[in-house]
């Protein structure tokens, strides 16, 4: 009967510690401050993007936005992370629920159903391809996007770093 017992109790630990380690859902809340925290270890978007002057283009509010999404969970929330001219770098200050209404002349928005993340995040292809076959919906400035674009596929090869639970949509 205690080997039994301990068999249990193992297997429910087990569990527990599976779950515990479980990645986030891909554009959850929890994702998206994961998100945050690797951006701010990638030095071609820090250095990259503060070098440009794309970070310092905010309209004086102190932080740009980039807002994504997955299309085929359309009834999920919006995540964002808040990117900032800070220690001579463009860093994310938050990463969580988009709050605020985006303004398209700074902020960017990007959505794709959760395969083209998959693919865009393991590198099989970057932005201009994503956008011209429409595997990426892009609202933001066209312009600077496109003076930045190493720095915008670090960004999507960035979703692939983090670990992201695809099967399900964010809640």
């Amino acid at each position: 009967m205690k080997r039994h017992t301990r068999t249990i109790a193992l297997a429910a630990l087990l569990s527990a510690v599976t779950a515990a380690s479980a990645a986030p859902v891909l554009m959850s809340e929890e994702w998206a401050r994961s998100a945050c925290t690797a951006w701010n270890g990638q030095s071609e978007l820090t250095t990259g993007l503060q070098e440009s002057g794309w970070a310092a283009n905010d309209k004086k509010r102190g932080y740009k936005s980039l807002q994504v999404s997955r299309k085929d969970c359309a009834s999920s929330q919006k995540v964002e992370l808040r990117i900032t001219s800070k220690d001579g770098k463009a860093q994310c200050i938050s990463g969580g629920l988009s709050t605020a209404k985006l303004d398209l002349d700074v902020d960017y928005a990007m959505t794709a159903e959760t395969p083209r993340w998959v693919e865009m995040g393991k590198g099989e292809y970057g932005p201009m391809r994503a956008m011209m076959f429409g595997r990426l919906s892009f609202d933001g400035p066209m312009g600077e996007a496109m003076g930045n674009m190493g720095p915008f596929e670090s960004f999507l090869l960035l979703v692939g770093k983090v670990p992201g639970d695809t099967a399900t949509c964010p809640k």
